[in-house]
């Protein structure tokens, strides 16, 4: 699994640095799962931000404008929608083998932790393509995920032409 010295490596020194569990506490308790430790770890690093003037990452924490539980919030309610439905390999939610929208891009796609069938499974990551059906399903762990993404991996989201210079971000306004 990357690490958050691997992100780092590539994306630069974070500025946000959360440290109180507070709020990733109150949104699990909501939504009923616990989220992955790696996902937890990167977003509690950077805050709420713009991955390469593409992705967009929230953090829980409820003062900031663009929070993680108000996002999922939205986003499962579209998800659910019956005419949303047909477009993801399995339902939106927090059950098991259901998807979780964690991140959203400025070119159409939505990004989705895949709840484990079991506790011991790892959690795994989906990539719809908001423009078309298409979807793809990741065998890999969020971090994994993000550091292919930041390399300029094609893992539905691609970054080699939104970073020529190396990958960067910025806070939500």
């Amino acid at each position: 699994m990357a690490t958050l010295p691997d992100i780092k490596a590539l994306l630069g020194e974070p500025r946000f640095n959360w440290s109180d569990p507070a709020p990733w506490i109150e949104l699990e308790e909501e939504l009923g799962i616990t989220f992955p430790a790696d996902f937890r770890e990167i977003v509690d690093a950077y805050g709420s931000v713009e991955i390469n003037g593409q992705l967009y990452l929230n953090h829980p924490a409820g003062h900031l404008l663009h929070s993680l539980g108000e996002s999922i919030r939205g986003d499962l309610e579209l998800w659910r929608d019956e005419d949303m439905v047909e477009y993801l390999p399995s339902p939106a939610g927090a059950k098991p083998a259901e998807l979780m929208p964690v991140a959203s891009a400025t070119t159409g796609e939505a990004v989705f932790l895949r709840v484990p069938d079991t506790p011991s499974s790892p959690w795994n990551v989906v990539v719809q393509e908001f423009d078309s059906p298409a979807w793809t399903h990741y065998e890999m762990t969020f971090s994994d995920w993000l550091l292919a993404y930041l390399k300029g991996r094609d893992v539905t989201l691609c970054s080699r032409d939104r970073a020529p210079d190396g990958p960067f971000y910025a806070f939500l306004p």
